[in-house]
């Protein structure tokens, strides 16, 4: 707008040299000084373009620390990392306490006594050991079959049986231990024909302890008998051996 104003007052303005009285007739004078009363304003310009814009400002100071926030949500578990290396062996620790004393093992050792005979022939004698002389098994060689008795070499639980044919006379047969009677058996003869019979027994037997069987009473229950097709057997051997 001033700008304006400035265009128009050069142009009313004299020339240098010229009397501002000599004008031509009809040219407009331009108003005095200080008369602004009146004056008419020129028609508005046109708004400039925006300029170009300026440099970006200083960075601003840092400002105070903030609260704290929450914990995030847990993430996923990560893969397995590599064995790490094997540490240096500690020191030795101290002997802890002895445990308790554990069951008595099995010993290496196998323990076998056995025997198994049989009779040959008719029993004639009462009251003395019944010779098997028919040997089915003896390795141990712990039945003496000179004597009719079987001899404890190794201490322990023995299991005895025997089975008796019966012909001719009744039979009373028991099973004696160290010159004790512990088991009796008889059997009554059936005229014309021919019986069986057995026993058995469990027996504790200690070294040195003798076992055997005979015919107890008189002649007439000596009905014991063997041949070529009927046996009566004597048996015997070692179920477990003691543990000291």
């Amino acid at each position: 707008m001033l700008l304006l104003q400035a265009v128009l007052l050069l142009l009313v303005l004299p020339s240098r040299g010229q009397d501002p009285t000599e004008q031509e007739p009809g040219v407009l004078l331009p108003p005095p000084k200080g008369a602004c009363t009146g004056w008419i304003a020129g028609i508005p310009g046109h708004p400039g373009h925006n300029g170009t814009p300026g440099r970006d400002g200083r960075d601003g100071a840092p400002g105070e620390k903030g609260e704290k926030g929450d914990p995030g949500l847990l993430g996923p578990k990560g893969d397995t990392g590599d064995t790490g290396v094997t540490g240096v062996e500690g020191p030795r620790g101290f002997p802890g306490i002895p445990g308790r004393k554990g069951e008595p093992g099995e010993s290496a050792y196998v323990y076998r006594s056995a025997f198994s005979v049989g009779l040959e022939g008719r029993v004639t004698v009462s009251n003395v050991p019944i010779r098997f002389t028919k040997i089915f098994y003896n390795q141990q060689n712990h039945y003496d079959g000179t004597t009719g008795k079987f001899h404890c070499n190794i201490p322990g639980l023995y299991y005895f049986t025997y089975h008796i044919t019966v012909y001719l006379k009744d039979v009373k047969v028991s099973l004696f231990k160290k010159d004790k009677a512990v088991l009796f058996t008889f059997d009554q003869y059936q005229d014309k024909n021919i019986d069986q019979a057995s026993g058995s027994v469990l027996l504790h037997l200690e070294i040195g302890d003798q076992v055997w069987l005979q015919v107890y009473g008189n002649g007439e229950h000596n009905g014991l008998y063997a041949d070529n097709v009927h046996d009566s057997t004597f048996t015997g051997f070692l179920l477990y051996h003691d543990i000291d």
